[in-house]
């Protein structure tokens, strides 16, 4: 469908307010630091997607945010840069109607997950959402040998093929994508995701119990299933806590 290169109806003042807040919560929780982003699809146009222009996510303010369309061009940055990787959350967005929220992080937990050959899992409620399996993408699979960037369409229509119907994919030597529902959920996934791999760091660090054969006795499938159902209301309390956090420092 053709779409216009202008800016669709404008997004509630509050709701930029929230995104630009999720990029500080995230960097509160150590999920970014100077890198990584977080988007969230227009509420108003689903061809279109907002995020904050290329800066530290920490400094991200409201009037930071550009929109972007599907094939991740800007329509309103206005001279303010874009990141490199944004394709990442376009591709997706078309991929999965479903998805309304992306965040891209390097937590620093996650990443040796996607180097080796033990699986992420679900090590308590809170991560329910890893219980159905957590895909890695490699890109060199498909590209060769790249700077690891999600750095255009093709590459980011790659990665939105590998996640398929999963909420969390892996980037080999690179990172993680967390997605949601809503914003507050992709930001809760993308915490509990980070707190999820240190918890599982420490439970192989045990290494008796897996000497034993006993395994990892984290979330099955359903277990997952049901306990996501509940993370998606009581997650808001959560979202509530880290909102006031930041309106506390910025007034905003």
């Amino acid at each position: 469908m053709c779409m216009s290169n202008k800016p669709s109806g404008s997004a509630a003042a509050s709701l930029i307010a929230d995104l630009a807040a999720a990029s500080r919560i995230l960097a509160a929780h150590g999920v970014v630091d100077g890198f990584g982003h977080v988007s969230l699809r227009h509420p108003e146009a689903s061809g279109r997607y907002l995020m904050a222009r290329s800066v530290a996510p920490a400094l991200v303010t409201p009037d930071d945010i550009i929109e972007y369309d599907l094939d991740s061009n800007p329509v309103n940055a206005n001279g303010r840069s874009s990141f490199l990787e944004r394709f990442i959350h376009g591709e997706i967005y078309k991929a999965r109607p479903d998805i309304q929220s992306i965040v891209h992080s390097h937590s620093p937990s996650v990443i040796p997950f996607g180097l080796v050959h033990v699986p992420l899992q679900a090590m308590f409620h809170n991560a329910a959402f890893i219980a159905p399996g957590v895909p890695v993408f490699d890109i060199r699979e498909k590209f060769g040998a790249t700077d690891m960037l999600v750095g255009d369409r093709e590459k980011g229509v790659a990665l939105a093929s590998v996640l398929g119907s999963k909420d969390i994919v892996l980037m080999r030597a690179h990172g993680s994508v967390a997605c949601g529902p809503t914003l507050q959920t992709a930001v809760f996934r993308a915490v509990y995701t980070e707190v999820n791999a240190r918890i599982q760091h420490w439970t192989i660090a045990l290494g008796a119990l897996a000497a034993q054969g006993t395994g990892i006795a984290a979330l099955d499938a359903e277990e997952g299933r049901l306990a996501d159902v509940i993370n998606q209301t009581a997650g808001m309390r959560a979202w509530e806590l880290w909102r006031s956090q930041i309106r506390a420092q910025v007034n905003w």
